[in-house]
């Protein structure tokens, strides 16, 4: 399961993900985070420090979102160490 929470009135505007990014998931951030890029103009930010787990298509995902100007923001050792993966090209 995964909660996905739009918040545009923050500067940049941020999609925050929690729980787990994988199967149906995929898609649907893939959505939320078309609507939020068409909302919006400038930086946007993708927090992933409520996310436990990344499926294989979650990281394809995230690196895509990545490679489009997302800037992508979490706290814990699992997230960072993606993004880390993410950001020099480790992943996809």
């Amino acid at each position: 399961m995964l909660r996905i929470t739009t918040q545009r009135e923050r500067q940049p505007p941020t999609l925050i993900l929690e729980g787990v990014l994988a199967g149906p998931w995929v898609g649907e951030v893939r959505l939320a985070w078309q609507r939020l890029r068409e909302q919006t103009s400038g930086r946007l930010v993708l927090d992933l420090s409520g996310v436990s787990h990344v499926s294989a298509d979650g990281k394809k995902l995230l690196t895509v979102l990545s490679h489009e100007g997302a800037e992508l923001r979490a706290t814990g050792c699992f997230t960072r160490s993606l993004i880390q993966d993410i950001t020099e090209g480790r992943v996809g």
